[in-house]
């Protein structure tokens, strides 16, 4: 690592101990975009990368509510609002256990690039809490979430801040979040995304994640001279992602043979597909979380406790969460004849797994794969504005449009002699616009 990037990290490092997520992402960043920093004097002077690795606002608040037997029961609600430069902040709300300043301060940061790259009118941002609404009633996650967004709501608008879902946080959840809303601000905005069809929600929007990560896979294939139908299919996770992505590539003709849960993963050596795809959805509404019963369903092999990536495959998509994928398992996926992988979630591999994948295969990183779902939750944003609804084929129309536009960003500025670069690509061309909007809006 050269010295000068070294001296900065350490400094970021002191200042932000333990936040190990966190440090992971900025420094993927700066190792990527540090020579085009060095280049431009103008970045350097106005510190851009010392502001743009500051978030401009943290929010913790505790979130007090009352369990079904009477308890009162205390979570911790954050929002970080990362950077505005491009305009409001735009990013979800995750209720999970795992939650942490780190966490989300990384998803923050990740969110800044991706939104970037849609080249939609949105700054980065992301909330949540370590509320898990695993085990709870319906009445118990409607009063969790009133109290969480009995504070938020000062602190968000549909000019300010637009949070949208993420883990834990489906369609129930944005439905009780925006009634609060509606109920203490008397106003009906555009203030979440990920809505209901009936009351402001896009269509494609609980699919759009998925679907962009398939459309942005098959960019990656028509430079590499192949094409998604025949190619076998390797995806974690069981959620909206992997819903999302095994629909489309299911419609585009490969074939996805891996989904994974907390419990395991299946191997299905026919397919994912038709009456697989709906059961999907009926299995994720148990609110259990785990695959088993899939393979007792359907007769698939599961494989208790196990990670999906041992299984040969052509393509990989992590669709589940952060750091899914080790330097070990990469070497494995690579070895069995793996030779794409795309990561559908937000750092989806560690950090030696990413350095290696970049030089062994083609590797698309989470911020430029993934920004389908935040593309869409961008045009709810526009339909809300215009009050308006648009069909199907229009959404996904500029789906497609937002997500080629992404890979030729990659490509112009991640082009290596005759192999792209995916992650320098993506940082790169979501880094410029930010700092150059950053910069034509002062020290602010």
């Amino acid at each position: 690592m050269k010295a000068d990037i070294n001296e900065f990290l350490t400094a970021l490092k002191a200042k932000t101990a333990g936040e190990k997520e966190f440090h992971q992402a900025v420094q993927e960043v700066v190792e990527s975009i540090w020579d085009v920093y060095q280049q431009n004097p103008r970045y350097k002077k106005a510190k851009i990368l010392e502001r743009m690795t500051e978030p401009e606002r943290v929010i913790m608040f505790r979130v007090p509510w009352v369990d079904d037997l009477g308890e009162v029961q205390i979570n911790r609600g954050y929002r970080v609002e990362f950077n505005s430069a491009l305009g409001p902040y735009k990013g979800g709300l995750r209720f999970h256990p795992t939650v942490t300043l780190s966490i989300l301060k990384f998803l923050g940061f990740e969110q800044t690039f991706k939104n970037s790259l849609t080249s939609l009118p949105m700054g980065g941002g992301k909330g949540g809490s370590d509320f898990s609404p695993k085990g709870k009633s319906d009445n118990e996650i409607m009063r969790f979430c009133q109290s969480f967004m009995t504070e938020l709501q000062r602190h968000i608008g549909p000019h300010t801040d637009v949070p949208a879902g993420d883990i834990g946080v489906g369609g129930r959840e944005i439905g009780y979040l925006f009634g609060q809303y509606k109920r203490i601000r008397n106003e009906f905005t555009g203030v979440l995304t990920g809505k209901g069809l009936a009351w402001g929600g896009s269509l494609i929007r609980p699919e759009a994640t998925g679907f962009g990560a398939v459309y942005f896979v098959h960019h990656m294939l028509s430079l590499l001279g192949k094409d998604i139908a025949g190619q076998t299919f390797s995806v974690s996770g069981f959620g909206n992602v992997a819903w999302g992505a095994i629909t489309k590539i299911a419609e585009l003709g490969g074939k996805v043979v891996t989904i994974s849960g907390p419990d395991g993963y299946i191997y299905d050596a026919d397919g994912i597909h038709g009456e697989k795809i709906d059961y999907l959805l009926e299995l994720r509404a148990t609110n259990n979380d785990i695959v088993e019963p899939y393979a007792e369903e359907f007769g698939a092999k599961f494989y208790p406790d196990r990670r999906p990536w041992e299984q040969k495959v052509d393509i990989a998509i992590p669709c589940a969460t952060e750091n899914e994928v080790n330097l070990e398992d990469a070497q494995l996926l690579v070895k069995n004849g793996c030779f794409l992988l795309a990561e559908a979630s937000n750092m989806g591999c560690t950090a030696d797994a990413a350095e290696y994948l970049i030089k062994a295969i083609s590797y698309a990183p989470g911020k430029a794969v993934n920004a389908g779902g935040v593309a869409v939750s961008g045009l709810e944003m526009t339909q809300n504005s215009q009050r308006l609804n648009w069909t199907r084929e229009e959404v996904d129309g500029r789906l497609h449009i937002i997500m080629r536009e992404i890979h030729d960003t990659c490509v112009r500025y991640g082009r290596e002699g005759d192999k792209i670069n995916y992650v320098k690509g993506a940082n790169v061309g979501g880094f410029v616009k930010v700092a150059d909007a950053m910069l034509a809006q002062g020290v602010v």
